[in-house]
């Protein structure tokens, strides 16, 4: 089948993602209660024996809320940098050695014939990643969580044949809204999140002619809709001529359901 990929859910009340080739499946992130991730995973047809490891992108509750838990009851292998542990130490539990799995920021992982590779990225936590997926020639980059996109993300994101990108807030929306003045300035800073205005300038330098698809995720829900993101990154695309030369598409996520499977080899 190739590489494929399925958004649990996505937003700010909890994030995973499942990653697959034909030799290995990977989790992105457990940021809900073990019994919803069963839950969500039985939605897509699966269960947590199908799952080789979990990877960690930083963490903030609404990325690991269930990880502990998971490993400890499934028996999973868990993979962060050092500088995330110390943190995950604090919050997790007691984790097995053996599943206490060290992955430097930069390094790559082969599980069979799915490569991972985790790239620095700017947010306000110990050491945050974001992930390259390779399967032959395919590749899928999950970069969620960024307060800007920096020239080394960008070129690390370049010729993906799918994207999950995130396209947190709007602007005025988040500016207008009750959050204190100093939760907005944090969203708004290079260590925040991006905005949806910020996604749809980046996706015009990045598009190239391999990307088809981009899934807008990580969405604020107090700062955000559905609708309003993936319109406003679509007509940054088109008043910048993007869809006169890419046959891209802007695709959906969700915070209370899963997108369906993704086969990278489908158009």
């Amino acid at each position: 089948m190739g590489l494929r990929f399925t958004i649990l859910s996505s937003g700010s009340t909890g994030n995973a993602t499942v990653v697959a080739s034909d030799e290995a499946t990977i989790l992105i992130d457990a940021g809900f209660s073990c019994k919803r991730l069963e839950q969500l995973m039985e939605e897509q047809g699966m269960n947590f024996a199908d799952l080789d490891a979990i990877l960690v992108t930083h963490e903030h509750s609404d990325h690991i809320k269930g990880l502990g838990p998971l490993s400890r009851k499934h028996n999973l292998p868990i993979y962060a940098n050092e500088k995330t542990w110390l943190q995950l130490d604090k919050q997790i539990g007691a984790i097995t050695d053996e599943n206490k799995r060290i992955m430097d920021t930069g390094s790559s992982l082969d599980f069979g014939s799915l490569k991972v590779e985790s790239f620095g990225i700017s947010h306000d936590a110990a050491e945050p990643v974001a992930y390259n997926f390779y399967d032959g020639e395919e590749k899928l980059s999950v970069a969620t969580d960024l307060g800007y996109l920096s020239s080394k993300v960008k070129e690390k994101l370049q010729d993906a044949d799918a994207m999950v990108l995130e396209s947190n807030h709007d602007v005025e929306m988040l500016r207008v809204g009750s959050y204190p003045w100093n939760i907005k300035r944090r969203i708004l800073s290079d260590l925040g999140h991006l905005s949806n205005d910020a996604t749809g300038e980046g996706l015009t330098e990045l598009l190239g002619g391999k990307t088809k698809r981009v899934y807008l995720a990580h969405l604020s829900r107090n700062h955000n809709m559905t609708d309003l993101a993936r319109l406003t990154v679509s007509n940054i695309l088109e008043q910048n001529g993007v869809y006169d030369q890419l046959p891209v598409k802007l695709k959906d996520t969700y915070f209370d359901r899963p997108t369906e499977w993704d086969l990278l080899a489908d158009e």
